[in-house]
């Protein structure tokens, strides 16, 4: 690679996603930077940002697992939507040669409707907020200039020894007060935060088609089989569940973010030829735990 092949420029860098592809990338040999936050709404600065890059990596997103006031449901979905097009428009501005070869970006399983498998075809979308964000957030990459590959990643519920999923939880499940959420019985649609970073790696050195891929482990469970597997790894009992009224009173509308999801295939990209290292929630928690 030369200087300009090896530059990625990356939004949302310093959150939890951005620091670990950050270092996988700087492994494999990349120079990486990313863009601050202030930036994604100044054009012309976003413009010298990413010119000549040879990829655009987009993980910009203000966190969603919290109470859905009109301020944050602003917030959430301008930190997504609004950042996105300002990319996406900056990179037609640019002359060709300058363009970044690769635009890749985090979308989301909860563009799916609940209680219903889906693949990357499938368009029963969720109506709600959630689904409308993801949609919004997906729609402004259509405009790409076609020689810039585009790859979407909709990403399921991220676990790894960072990941706020199991820190938040360790210490609940070790004094033996896990629980289920609700009747458990909602689907658990995980992915190790190692696999996140490789397959982002995956998609800046190996893949070089413009594509959209489900990423989230082979294994489906529900939110009961996760309950007990995790319990079981701390040798720890569970018999406790959290009543689905609880989780309303704490998050309002977003506690739908726990007490539903979306069943999720990722066969498509594993037609690909990309690899999981942790296809099971067994193999996952051992690596969290170990």
């Amino acid at each position: 690679m030369n200087e300009q092949t090896k530059t990625v420029v990356i939004t949302g860098q310093s959150g939890y996603l951005g620091s670990l592809l950050t270092a996988q990338l700087k492994a494999a040999g990349f120079l990486v930077k990313g863009i601050p936050r202030p930036t994604l709404s100044q054009k012309d600065e976003l413009i010298n940002e990413i010119r000549s890059c040879y990829a655009v990596i987009n993980l910009a997103g203000a966190p969603v697992l919290q109470r859905w006031t009109p301020k944050n449901r602003k917030t959430i979905y301008e930190s997504r939507v609004l950042s996105t097009q300002n990319l996406v428009e900056a990179i037609n501005e640019l002359p060709a040669e300058f363009r970044p070869k690769k635009f890749i970006s985090a979308s989301a399983i909860g563009i799916y409707k609940t209680g219903l498998l889906h693949d990357e075809n499938s368009t029963v979308f969720d109506d709600g907020f959630l689904g409308t964000v993801v949609q919004d957030w997906e729609k402004p990459l259509a405009e790409l200039p076609a020689q810039v590959q585009k790859v979407i990643f909709r990403i399921g519920l991220v676990i790894g020894k960072q990941a706020s999923t199991i820190t938040k939880l360790l210490v609940p499940f070790k004094l033996g007060l896990g629980a289920s959420i609700g009747n458990g019985q909602q689907t658990f649609p995980f992915i190790h935060e190692e696999d996140v970073a490789r397959a982002f790696a995956w998609a800046m050195e190996e893949y070089s088609e413009s594509n959209t891929f489900n990423l989230v482990a082979p294994e489906g469970i529900n939110n009961r089989t996760f309950t007990r597997k995790l319990a079981r790894q701390l040798r720890r009992p569970t018999f406790l569940f959290i009543p689905e009224i609880a989780i309303k009173l704490v998050l309002g509308k977003a506690a739908v973010l726990l007490t539903q999801s979306p069943e999720v295939s990722s066969q498509k990209i594993q037609k690909a030829g990309f690899k999981f290292h942790y296809p099971d929630i067994d193999a996952a928690l051992r690596e969290i735990l170990g």
